[in-house]
C-alpha cells in the first residue's frame, strides 16, 4: 500500500496477489512493483544482447525479457543468462522444445501461451522443465493472437474472450499442479486492456503483469501507457510492468519508472520538478532542464530538485522539494534546501552548482539510509 496518512487522497490500496518468484526478484505480494524491458536484438547476437541487458539493469530494470525463437537462441541464453546481471525471461512461441531448452540454460521465467504450445503431453513436459530447474512462467494473453474458437464465440477481441482465454491457461498449469506463474492479458488498445485486466484482477490471486502492448514510439507510447497502465495502478491492480515502446528498452524502463514515480509506488533516482517556462522566466529553462537531466541520470537515489523560472510558483515548489532553484533577476536565482532559502548564485554556473548540491544531498541521504540499517541489525 502507498499509504500517506496526512494527505489520505494519495493513497493507493493494492490488490493483495500471491508472490512468485523470477530468479531472486519477488513478483506479487507485497513487493514493489517490478520493472521490465525486452531486448530488440537477435539473441544469438549474445554481446549486442547482453550489452542490452546491462544497459537496462543499469537504467533500474529489475528483470528482462529476450526472445527465443529457435535453437541457436537457446543455446545463446545459457551464456546470457550467466552474465546478465538481472533475471531474464525467455519469450516462447509455438515450439515447446524452446521452454524446456531455456528453463535447462538458465532462464528465471518462461513467457508462454500454453495453449500456443501443442498437446497436454508436451505442456507437460515445459512444466516439468520449468518446475526441475526452479523457474516461473508468465502466462501471455494478447488481444492479437487470441484463440479462433474464442473469436468465434465472442465476434471479436473483448475483455470477456481475453478474461476467458487467461483462466483456462490458468487451469492448464493448476491441473499440472504448477502455481509459480503470472499472467497479462496485453492490447494496443487502451480501453479494451484495462477492462481485460480489471476483470482479471477480480478473478484471480495470481500476480498480474501490466502493459499496453504495440504501443507506438517514443512519445505517443508513453502516453498510451501512462494512461492505460497509470488507470490500473492507481486502482492498485500490477504487480510488474513493461513499458511496450518502439524505442530503446532503456527508455522503456525510464517511462516505466517515471510513471511508477508519478502514483509514489517507486522511487529511484532525481524527481526534477520543473516548469514550462514563459516571458518570466530568469533563465533558459528548457536547456537548464535537459542539461540537469544528463548530469544528474547516474543517480540512483530518490531526491527531488525543483527548477522554476521565476517567483509566481518557484517558492512554493521549492517548499516540497529536497533541493530547489528559483530564477529571479539580474542574471542570478534562489537556491533552496529542504524548503528554506539558503543562498543565492549567478545563472552562469547554476548547472554545476546545482549537480554539486543533489550529489551531495544524495550522498548524505544514502549514509543517513545506511546508519538506520545498521542500527536495526
Amino acid at each position: 500500500m502507498s499509504h500517506n496518512p496526512i494527505r489520505p487522497w494519495r493513497n493507493i490500496e493494492r490488490r493483495k496477489s500471491r508472490q512468485i518468484m523470477v530468479g531472486n526478484v519477488p513478483v506479487g505480494g507485497d513487493a514493489p512493483i517490478a520493472v521490465q524491458t525486452m531486448t530488440n536484438t537477435l539473441t544469438t547476437d549474445v554481446k549486442g544482447t547482453l550489452g542490452q541487458v546491462i544497459a537496462a539493469a543499469e537504467a533500474g530494470a529489475d528483470i528482462v525479457r529476450v526472445s527465443v525463437p529457435d535453437e541457436a537462441s537457446a543455446k545463446a541464453l545459457k551464456e546470457i543468462t550467466r552474465e546478465s546481471p538481472v533475471p531474464i525471461v525467455a519469450d516462447i512461441h509455438f515450439h515447446y522444445k524452446r521452454g524446456i531448452e531455456a528453463a535447462e540454460n538458465g532462464a528465471a521465467c518462461l513467457r508462454i501461451n500454453p495453449g500456443n504450445i501443442g498437446s497436454e503431453a508436451r505442456v507437460r513436459e515445459v512444466i516439468k522443465a520449468a518446475r526441475d530447474n526452479n523457474c516461473s512462467m508468465r502466462i501471455g494473453v494478447n488481444a492479437g493472437s487470441l484463440e479462433k474458437h474464442l473469436l468465434e464465440k465472442y465476434g471479436e477481441p473483448c475483455p470477456e474472450a481475453m478474461l476467458e482465454s487467461g483462466l483456462d491457461h490458468i487451469k492448464i498449469l493448476q491441473d499440472n499442479d504448477f502455481h509459480e506463474f503470472k499472467i497479462s492479458v496485453k492490447a494496443s488498445d487502451v480501453f479494451l486492456s484495462a477492462a481485460a485486466y480489471y476483470a482479471l484482477a477480480d478473478a484471480t490471486d495470481a500476480p498480474l503483469h501490466l502493459g499496453i502492448t504495440e504501443a507506438g514510439g517514443l512519445v505517443s507510447g508513453t502516453i498510451k501507457s501512462a494512461i492505460g497502465l497509470g488507470n490500473l495502478l492507481w486502482a492498485g491492480i500490477g504487480d510488474t510492468i513493461r513499458v511496450s515502446l518502439s524505442a530503446d528498452p532503456v527508455e522503456e524502463v525510464k517511462v516505466g519508472f517515471e510513471i511508477l514515480k508519478s502514483l509514489n509506488l517507486r522511487h529511484r533516482g532525481v524527481n526534477i520538478i520543473s516548469c514550462p517556462s514563459c516571458a518570466r522566466q530568469g533563465f533558459n529553462v528548457i536547456e537548464t532542464v535537459a542539461e540537469l537531466e544528463k548530469r544528474l541520470a547516474h543517480i540512483h537515489t530518490s531526491i527531488s530538485l525543483s527548477i522554476i523560472g521565476c517567483v509566481v510558483n518557484g517558492p512554493g515548489e521549492a517548499l516540497m522539494t529536497d533541493v530547489g532553484f528559483t530564477g529571479g533577476g539580474a542574471g542570478h536565482g534562489m537556491i533552496y534546501m529542504a524548503g528554506k532559502q539558503d543562498h543565492k548564485i549567478n545563472n552562469d554556473g547554476m548547472v554545476d552548482h546545482i549537480v554539486e548540491l543533489v550529489e551531495k544531498k544524495a550522498a548524505e541521504i544514502e549514509a543517513e539510509a545506511a546508519a538506520a540499517e545498521e542500527a536495526a541489525e
